[in-house]
């Protein structure tokens, strides 16, 4: 057996995506393995298939019972005898299971890492062939990680007390230096090939909006994703019930999901978007690790993430079907005073690390929360931005980011940086220092009792930038706090102040220079235009078709096809089973399965509709009739 044959027969796809072959013959080869592979990379495949092909049975363990649920339906649907065991079966589920198990009835089994040292698991392992163990999520496994499970520490004593050692594969979306050896080192694996795939998600539209109010904003982007699926990340809890109201009291179809409600109404609030009952899912970062959904068009985060492995990682659960996707990110200042807060208060959840330990880390995390801050006020293209962080090179701008498309100019702020200084000066000359919103409201001249009362209306500064618009005088501060030509104080109040760089400043010994952009508002996109495949009416009798089998197999839609899916079934347009395989993500089991049923509509669709467009295979998608635009423009330029 091939795995290339294994890729089409069961999974329907003709070529492997980047690192899946070579992960995949260093495990069929004996040799542990580390993949470090950004959301949407297709890190399943790369322990499905040599599961598939090797002898006995793979474990897969995962903190995640909505992922295994899902994978397990996934690959039943292709003919691939797999199970699932954790604290969500019954009772009898629960015999049943151990009783195929022990017969050998399962080629894949997805376990909680909790269950690993159980009497009755550990019963099982001992007499069955276990060929491999996957670690999915591996990153679990290090306290430097971001979702650290101490139950991850028992995965190496488990694979110890078994007769054999199993392959150990252990795979992670994004993880630093001092993580990558945790895993190698705790998971105790023995030479292992260590690969990390290109982060570039070329599907994936990155942008920045700074909205004076953001439900608007919010109101006005979901405009323009009409019967898509998306998630909007909020910070907090009470911020996700207050977007999640307001959207359903305006008429969207919304759930919510945060660790304050009961795992009934997790549940429940999750299948309803999985299955797309509910469009869309404003949740907190409790919500998406492990989520295979893979119509996600857009992911819009209403606050900042504290760092941008937390942001990557969200946004990245967008588009995992490969179409067109948008990530906006809504940036507000205050969200930098909201993340300090949450840093500080974090240093003491963890009892097992030492003083030392928890030093380095919120050292760490605030360096995190600088990058992604300068991340929201990039004047460059964010795609090369993200990848730079993750070491990554990248040379050109992508074309398909808020900065490319509205375009930026670097302009000399020397003065506004001086008048800006001179205010923080002035005012902390009166005897009291405040926040920015007072340093911007004192540059507009502001008639605010708390200034006059202060006295702020008398100091020079006071009304020297009447004439510029509050976003660009925001902006600037933000900047010269960035680079430290100011500092904001930390706290629950923070303030700002003077810095040792400030006077070199005042004193016009050095100039100052930001990119900002051409117009005051940032461009935001969404494709607007028809979609490249062949027909829109064609597309929503095959969603019918599919949303019909998935009520009668209580499956996700997805699972029986994704979007991508139907969309290359409008391309292609297959008359017979033969041709049905022709399209991507139908393997033997689907195309005996579903075959029939699909190429009966598309003939019936031919028949009746004579005219309609036929597989229009030279159309552009709308990434690449935007990166053939900005190419042309680069070319004009020069």
């Amino acid at each position: 057996m091939d795995k290339s044959n294994v890729l089409r027969d069961y999974f329907g796809h003709s070529s492997f995506k980047d690192g899946q072959a070579e992960i995949i013959e260093n495990i069929l080869s004996g040799r542990d393995v580390l993949g470090i592979m950004p959301t949407g990379a297709g890190k399943s495949i790369c322990y499905q298939i040599p599961a598939v092909m090797l002898e006995g049975v793979t474990i897969v363990i995962s903190p995640l019972i909505s992922l295994m649920k899902d994978q397990v339906s996934a690959l039943r649907e292709t003919g691939i005898s797999a199970a699932f065991i954790n604290s969500s079966l019954n009772l009898r589920e629960y015999r049943e299971f151990f009783a195929n198990a022990n017969s050998g009835a399962y080629k894949i089994i997805y376990a909680a890492p909790e269950r690993l040292l159980t009497d009755e698991f550990m019963n099982f392992a001992m007499n069955v062939k276990i060929s491999m163990t996957a670690v999915d999520e591996a990153h679990c496994v290090s306290q430097w990680g971001q979702d650290f499970r101490p139950s991850y520490l028992k995965i190496a004593e488990f694979v110890e007390r078994l007769p054999y050692r199993p392959v150990i594969g252990s795979f992670t979306a994004t993880a630093t230096p001092e993580v990558k050896e945790d895993i190698c080192r705790l998971l105790r694996l023995k030479d292992p090939f260590v690969i990390t795939t290109t982060f570039n998600r070329k599907n994936l539209y990155f942008g920045v909006v700074k909205p004076r109010d953001k439900y608007e904003k919010l109101k006005e982007l979901l405009a323009d994703y009409q019967g898509k699926s998306g998630i909007v990340y909020c910070t907090s809890r009470k911020r996700v019930e207050e977007v999640c109201e307001k959207l359903n009291h305006d008429g969207y179809s919304a759930a919510r999901y945060h660790a304050g409600l009961s795992q009934q109404a997790r549940n429940t609030n999750q299948e309803d978007f999985i299955c797309d009952r509910k469009k869309i899912m404003v949740a907190t970062n409790a919500f998406g690790m492990g989520i295979d959904k893979s119509n996600v068009g857009f992911v819009i985060h209403y606050n900042m993430p504290k760092n941008i492995e937390s942001y990557y990682q969200e946004a990245g659960r967008a588009g995992r079907d490969g179409e067109p996707a948008d990530c906006i990110l809504m940036y507000n200042s205050s969200d930098v005073n909201t993340i300090k807060f949450m840093i500080d208060g974090s240093s003491d959840t963890n009892p097992e690390l030492t003083e030392e330990m928890r030093d380095t880390i919120y050292k760490k995390d605030m360096e995190r929360l600088k990058y992604m801050t300068r991340y929201c006020s990039a004047g460059e293209c964010l795609r090369q931005y993200i990848l730079r962080y993750f070491g990554e090179k990248y040379k050109n701008h992508c074309g398909n980011c808020s900065c490319c498309m509205s375009g930026y100019e670097t302009v000399d702020i020397t003065s506004d940086a001086q008048k800006i200084i001179s205010c923080v000066y002035r005012i902390h000359k009166k005897g009291r220092d405040y926040g920015k919103n007072m340093v911007v409201d004192v540059l507009r001249g502001s008639r605010s009792e708390k200034i006059i009362n202060a006295g702020l209306d008398a100091i020079s500064t006071y009304n020297i930038m009447k004439d510029v618009s509050v976003p660009r005088i925001r902006s600037e501060l933000d900047f010269l706090i960035d680079r430290e030509y100011l500092i904001l104080t930390d706290g629950e109040y923070p303030t700002v102040r003077f810095s040792a760089k400030s006077a070199d400043v005042l004193r016009g010994s050095e100039r100052i220079t930001m990119k900002l952009p051409r117009e005051e508002k940032i461009i935001t996109k969404y494709s607007e235009e028809k979609e490249y495949f062949a027909n829109d009416k064609l597309f929503a009798l095959l969603k019918e078709l599919r949303s019909k089998i998935s009520e009668s197999e209580k499956v996700p839609a997805y699972i029986v096809f994704t979007d991508a899916t139907l969309k290359d079934m409008c391309r292609k347009m297959p008359k017979n089973r033969d041709e049905f395989l022709s399209v991507s993500g139908v393997g033997k089991r689907k195309a005996d399965k579903y075959g029939d049923k699909f190429c009966d509509l598309i003939n019936d669709y031919v028949k009746n509709n004579p005219d309609a467009p036929k597989a229009p295979e030279e159309k552009m998608s709308y990434i690449e009739k935007q990166l053939a635009m900005y190419r042309e423009y680069v070319m004009n330029k020069k």
